[in-house]
């Protein structure tokens, strides 16, 4: 377990570790950064950030409000978390209450785990709920251990039209 591990947003002095981040995973996962658009003053995405928390200008209807995250471990970020306050009916049926994804050169040394045990004490003050939607590819074993680890129950795997990959939906009761 990761202990020294922090959830939080970067600081305006950051920026180079943010963007160091950014570009190690965004190759592979574009979606790292939700909201930030490349060249975006720092400074303006830290407000977009916060904007989107207070559910404030969000980019349609199927958006809810959401806590953006980074994992910090000392000063390198390891990961981030998304944890939406609420379902809509895409989040039910694929996304659930909290995304996460670890920096590629921090995987595999329990970041994830990490990230999530963290989000989901988060996600149940945003939620005002202590059933936690988590849901994963089907075929992402790191994940699928990831949220087993956190206490997390398959309800079911739905695949359809509107989905890449089946999707495995779990649900976490969170104290």
């Amino acid at each position: 377990m990761q202990s020294d591990l922090t959830l939080r947003r970067p600081m305006e002095d950051e920026e180079e570790e943010f963007l160091r981040a950014h570009r190690s995973t965004s190759p592979e996962v574009p979606s790292f950064l939700h909201y930030y658009e490349e060249g975006m003053p720092f400074r303006r995405y830290l407000e977009v950030l916060a904007e989107q928390e207070q559910g404030i200008n969000l980019p349609s209807p199927q958006h809810v409000p959401s806590t953006f995250l980074f994992a910090f471990a000392g000063s390198r970020i390891v990961g981030r978390a998304s944890i939406r306050h609420s379902l809509s009916d895409f989040l039910e049926r694929q996304g659930g209450h909290i995304g996460y994804v670890v920096v590629p050169e921090f995987r595999r040394q329990g970041y994830a785990t990490a990230i999530l045990r963290l989000s989901l004490q988060i996600a149940r003050e945003k939620s005002g709920t202590d059933r936690i939607l988590v849901t994963c590819d089907d075929d992402n074993v790191g994940s699928i251990r990831t949220i087993e680890k956190n206490g997390g129950i398959l309800e079911n795997v739905l695949s359809g039209p509107d989905m890449d990959k089946p999707k495995r939906r779990y649900w976490i009761e969170v104290k």
